[in-house]
């Protein structure tokens, strides 16, 4: 009759190491940094052939509201808003409209569970969701911003301060578009959300503030997009202002992180249901 020595049974001191050592080779939970880079990769890699036409259609669209506008508006600081609120728009289309509808499907179909068996933090997916779509954007708001400035006979000197407005306003859209993506309970919801999401970028931020009334004024100030617009107009001028440049773009910035944050913990909330 062999005896076993205690410390090996199930429940023993070499029996639980042995099973914590396992079930950390299993499954090691992946660090922030290299998780968001690899859901960042596998996002775009994903959306780039089913999104780049959808970005055309954000590029003429922004295109053709400001050639609708040049009969309206002939110059001065109502060109200024016009052009900035339509290069702003592509960024609304993408970031706030699609990324809307994507997580809406993805919860809808089950997607989520999908992510949630990867040792994968959620924040890195909502970041690398909303950064991937977020990128898409980058050459259609060029594309826009150039055509609008020699349309309205703009400066052009000062349009690398999109290098600063693209990303900060980008990720202020992004976090909200995916927050309500994620907190809709159906996808067609999700969808209507977006699309007015889009609408109240294009009505508030386009069309020049003066023109507005008060309570529109108003509405318009909530809209994290609209700081980008400003941020941006400001610059055509001859001696930009950038104090309020910079506080502009610092407000996308603080507004992108409580909407990234909104949105994952929205993830988490439909993960686990």
């Amino acid at each position: 009759m062999s005896v076993v020595p205690a410390d090996v049974l199930p429940g023993g001191a070499l029996a639980v190491e042995e099973a914590d050592r396992g079930a950390a080779e299993l499954g090691p939970r992946a660090r922030m940094w290299p998780a968001l880079v690899a859901v960042y990769r596998a996002q775009l890699s994903r959306a780039r052939v089913a999104r780049i036409p959808l970005l055309f259609v954000a590029t003429f669209q922004s295109i053709g509201i400001m050639i609708l506008m040049r009969g309206v508006v002939d110059g001065g600081g109502e060109a200024q808003s016009v052009v900035a609120g339509a290069a702003v728009l592509v960024v609304a289309f993408v970031a706030l409209n699609l990324l809307a509808q994507y997580f809406g499907q993805l919860r809808a179909s089950g997607g989520l569970d999908h992510y949630a068996t990867l040792p994968v933090p959620p924040a890195a997916v909502v970041l690398g969701a909303a950064g991937a779509y977020a990128s898409f954007t980058v050459p259609g708001t060029v594309v826009t911003a150039v055509f609008g400035c020699v349309l309205f006979g703009l400066p052009l000197a000062h349009l690398w301060v999109l290098g600063a407005v693209i990303p900060l306003a980008g990720a202020a859209l992004a976090g909200l578009g995916a927050a309500l993506g994620l907190l809709a309970p159906r996808p067609e919801l999700a969808t209507l959300l977006g699309q007015l999401g889009m609408s109240a970028a294009l009505l508030l931020g386009v069309l020049p503030a003066d023109r507005m009334p008060e309570a529109v004024r108003f509405a318009r100030d909530l809209l994290p997009s609209t700081y980008g617009v400003e941020a941006f107009a400001r610059t055509f001028g001859a001696h930009p202002d950038w104090a309020f440049v910079v506080g502009d773009l610092a407000v996308c910035a603080g507004v992108g992180v409580v909407s990234l944050a909104v949105a994952t913990w929205a993830y988490r909330r439909a993960a686990v249901r």
